[in-house]
């Protein structure tokens, strides 16, 4: 075991990996990591799913059945994709149960394509809540205006939800906000709070990278010595956001009658600049009650050289805010930025999908032309 990753764990941040696949699943991949590694969680999304059956032979089978059966390519992405996420679901059910259903999270996506219908998102998040099927499953739902609502209903329908793609601390509020309506309507219609969780997903180093993008092109010594601050300062604020909404009445009254807090959770922490120190997303990140998900790349990274050093977020409120003040004067649009990237976000979210749908397409063509 790390000393660094039980450093981490000792200040209160949960480390899930960002990957998953048939053949991690079947080997020791994911329970070796979970018993050596400190990993409490997983995530998954289309891209990864579509390079795993791409790449693995352990699809094969089940492909082959579904292509005899003339299943569609949607459904059969749902179905291939539940099986692997049911699978972690199991893996992960001891730490699910020792944490108290804290930890021991498995994510699946709903449809990109449905990600301003809101209707829509619902059924969806219905249909992979019931075809997965355990109870340490999350539903991911993008953070879109569209799906706010897709937010609330599917938790007060019992539905534990991470909600993905978050960039802004407007946005954040607002996730938040649908986060409690969601719950208030759980408790009024009498269910058991606890049973429900949530996450809140803070994209991290694409902020950096359209923001440092934005600083290069303005080129003065302001500018140049503000690259690399902004994704660190954001989500440092998204904590203290946090915090005050813990610290309301209606947050306070609804953690009386059994809810559990809904974690931030930050993503996209691989470091994509290679000038940059390949733990910082993780290091500068500390605070208790947060999720960091990882590529296996950076937990690796992070096991073997992090610089853990305690909590890394409180104190520093002041000076992110600062941060963001200083963009703004060198000429850089935090409300640009944060618009950008969420419209990235979704372009990105709906290309994963169709990736995973060709990538299944193909395979199910093959396997039709051979039977």
């Amino acid at each position: 075991m790390s000393e660094n990753l039980d450093r981490l764990a000792a200040e209160g941040v949960a480390v899930w990996l960002d990957d998953l696949s048939r053949e991690r699943l079947a080997g020791d991949g994911l329970a070796g990591l979970v018993r050596e590694q400190r990993v409490v969680g997983i995530t998954s999304n289309p891209t990864i799913f579509a390079k795993a059956i791409r790449s693995g032979a352990r699809y094969d089978e089940q492909v082959g059945d579904l292509a005899r059966r003339g299943v569609r390519v949607e459904e059969a992405a749902r179905l291939l994709t539940a099986f692997d996420v049911r699978w972690a679901c199991d893996v992960l059910r001891p730490v699910f149960k020792a944490s108290s259903g804290v930890d021991g999270r498995v994510s699946i996506e709903v449809d990109p394509r449905v990600a301003h219908d809101t209707a829509a998102t619902i059924a969806e998040a219905r249909a992979l809540w019931w075809l997965v099927d355990r109870p340490n499953l999350f539903v991911k739902i993008p953070a879109t205006a569209k799906s706010l609502e897709a937010i609330s209903t599917a938790l007060a329908e019992g539905i534990s939800i991470n909600v993905t793609l978050i960039f802004s601390l407007d946005r954040y509020d607002q996730v938040l906000r649908a986060f409690l309506d969601g719950m208030a309507e759980a408790h009024a219609a009498g269910r058991d709070l606890a049973a429900i969780a949530s996450v809140a997903s803070f994209f991290v180093s694409r902020v950096d990278t359209e923001i440092d993008r934005r600083l290069d092109k303005i080129g003065t010594l302001e500018a140049r010595a503000l690259r690399g601050q902004a994704a660190i300062a954001n989500a440092r604020l998204a904590y203290q956001h946090f915090e005050q909404a813990c610290a309301s009445e209606r947050w306070k009254a609804l953690a009386a009658a059994g809810m559990r807090p809904q974690r931030p959770l930050w993503a996209s922490t691989g470091v994509k600049d290679p000038a940059y120190d390949d733990t910082r997303y993780v290091d500068e990140l500390v605070a208790p009650g947060v999720v960091n998900t990882l590529p296996e790349q950076t937990l690796r990274a992070v096991a073997d050289h992090g610089r853990i050093q305690g909590d890394t977020i409180h104190g520093t409120y002041a000076a992110s805010q600062q941060v963001l003040d200083d963009l703004e004067a060198v000429g850089v649009s935090y409300d640009d930025v944060v618009r950008v990237l969420e419209d990235e976000g979704i372009t990105k979210f709906t290309a994963s999908g169709n990736e995973l749908f060709e990538q299944l397409a193909s395979e199910l063509h093959t396997k039709r032309a051979a039977a």
